[in-house]
């Protein structure tokens, strides 16, 4: 297949999906007027405290009206207790879960597993423990609707799980499973059909916290640093041959990331090259063009996932909502946010969640400056190439990069990035939910999150037109005291 015939192919495949998604979005609806105010939160919580007085801090003091459950995930960013080191929160158990392993914690229904390898992946924290079954009633008894949170992190030791890992371009498995190996899609469908069918949620949210191979070698996300440019994914058998489908020479590909490696390699380690590092970065892609055909391979393969588990939910159910988690390197890397093009993802969204973490935002736009700053922008002073990116990607009275990692992010990004959102998904139905941070760990010197903080930045996403926001990202390491910030500004604006 050429170019050209891919092209049209791809141009009719959409064309032809477009009917059932438009249809399987109008089914959607959120039917309070209310806006969606919600609740990352793992099952830990609700053992620990009981299910009830969990949703009684939520209702009385978040004014919660939408549980964010945790039900798979083998990271600590959504499920378990805080994080070992990090202080502890004023509610739950006061300890930490050190055995902590994560999984899928509801139960595993065998008849939506026949397309994967993967059939042992239960969490097994809390033995036998349904996440769903326990909340559910009391949520629904409350008037709370439910949308289950899933996301792409995983474990090396899961059963079969290295049949569906990535291979990077030296082609060693990655810890990472890739969106076009059939088993992994069989696994995301069947997961998704799994929770639509049989339990009696409003909706799904998933997410991806990942980018491709081109913006990885660079190390452009925050502690992009610590990554090693030969590690980059994926160049297995199955993105290859999609690779081939669309035209580009992947032998060509894989040279061009291995002169990459070498290039960033010699770039941390202080070489500057002759012409400098942006015209040494510019020179590998127009020698190589197939560096950008490769990063976008990813991107759009990471699309074709979203369209999969939107079908997949909607045919199971047409009435449950199918959102994603966009991932906070939104907010730093321009090439990541060229990426996210909501025009493009708008018609199998019906809501998003568009990370715009204020008080971590600081700590972490300073750590992805410090980290591009030795590689493709490695001959700008720090201080200038944070100038630029505050001008390039339109932010506005934010602190000089020694102050950030201490101060955070202002409430003034919040509201320009929840406008910027708002304007990029002007004409669709898709609803925007800003994901808004609470006591997400930072360094001991670095900004915390306080009540005020945390009132202004939910106070500033409605001002920029939020249709609701999403509290982040774990019920287990917020302070009361903060959550009661969130509540006080839905309140002020009579949300509740």
């Amino acid at each position: 297949m050429n170019r050209r015939e891919f092209a049209t192919g791809a141009a009719a495949s959409l064309a032809a999906a477009a009917p059932m998604a438009a249809a399987a979005s109008q089914a959607f609806s959120w039917n309070s007027p209310k806006k969606m105010i919600g609740m990352q939160a793992g099952a830990v919580s609700f053992l620990d405290e009981g299910v009830d007085a969990v949703l009684d801090n939520l209702q009385k003091l978040g004014s919660v009206n939408t549980l964010f459950l945790a039900t798979f995930t083998y990271g600590r960013g959504i499920a378990g207790r805080q994080v070992p080191g990090q202080p502890l929160p004023d509610h739950g158990k006061q300890e930490y879960d050190t055995n902590f392993r994560g999984g899928n914690y509801t139960k595993i229904h065998p008849q939506f597993y026949g397309k994967t390898a993967l059939k042992d992946f239960r969490a097994t924290d809390h033995g036998d423990y349904d996440l769903l079954e326990a909340v559910l009633p009391a949520a629904k008894k409350r008037g709370m609707k439910t949308i289950c949170w899933y996301e792409d992190v995983w474990r090396g030791d899961v059963p079969n799980v290295q049949k569906l890992q990535e291979k990077d371009v030296h082609g060693r498995p990655a810890g990472t499973l890739c969106f076009n190996n059939p088993d992994y899609a069989g696994f995301l469908t069947g997961l998704t059909q799994d929770y639509v069918k049989s339990y009696e949620v409003d909706g799904v949210m998933w997410g991806s916290e990942r980018q491709g191979a081109f913006s990885n070698a660079l190390g452009a996300s925050h502690g992009g640093g610590r990554g090693d440019p030969g590690k980059v994914t994926c160049f297995c058998e199955f993105c290859q041959k999609k690779a081939k489908d669309r035209g580009i020479n992947v032998d060509r590909a894989k040279q061009g990331f291995l002169e990459l490696e070498k290039f960033v390699n010699a770039s941390r380690a202080g070489t500057r090259p002759v012409d400098g590092f942006y015209v040494a970065t510019w020179r590998l892609m127009l020698r190589y063009p197939e560096l950008l055909a490769w990063e976008m391979l990813w991107t759009d393969s990471l699309r074709d996932t979203y369209k999969a588990i939107y079908n997949a939910a909607k045919q199971a159910r047409p009435s449950a909502g199918v959102g994603w988690h966009i991932w906070h390197n939104n907010s730093f890397n321009p090439i990541y946010r060229a990426e996210q093009d909501l025009q493009a993802i708008a018609p199998v969204s019906d809501f998003l969640k568009i990370v715009i973490y204020h008080n971590c935002g600081g700590e972490r736009l300073a750590s992805y400056v410090n980290s591009v700053g030795k590689t493709i922008y490695g001959d700008v002073p720090p201080q200038e190439l944070l100038d630029f990116h505050y001008r390039v990607l339109d932010y506005k009275q934010e602190k000089p990069l020694s102050e950030i990692p201490r101060t955070g992010l202002s409430a003034e990004y919040v509201l320009n990035e929840t406008k910027r959102a708002k304007a990029g998904l002007a004409g669709t139905k898709t609803l925007l939910w800003p994901g808004i941070d609470i006591d997400i760990p930072t360094a001991d010197q670095n900004s915390k999150s306080s009540p005020q903080g945390t009132k202004q930045a939910v106070l500033a996403a409605f001002k920029g037109g939020a249709d609701g926001v999403l509290l982040s990202r774990k019920y287990s390491e917020m302070t009361l005291a903060n959550l009661r910030g969130a509540g006080d500004a839905v309140r002020e604006l009579k949300l509740a």
